[in-house]
């Protein structure tokens, strides 16, 4: 999948990816990072089921 980062906050270690093919947010953790990102990197990702939903995993910068 293919997205934006729209907010990544460094200290707290979460943010969250808006998807390009359906607009959805997705919230993503730090452990699930592959590449450093920041707002408005355009990046690949999976989706896994977490504690409150579908999360952001294996983010890397596209």
């Amino acid at each position: 999948m293919t997205g934006t980062v729209k907010f990544f906050n460094d200290s707290k270690g979460f943010g969250f990816i808006v998807d390009n093919a359906d607009n959805k947010e997705y919230f993503v953790h730090i452990s699930g990072l592959i590449d450093e990102v920041t707002e408005g990197n355009e990046v690949t990702f999976e989706l896994k089921e977490g504690r409150k939903g579908l999360n952001a995993v294996d983010v890397k910068l596209a």
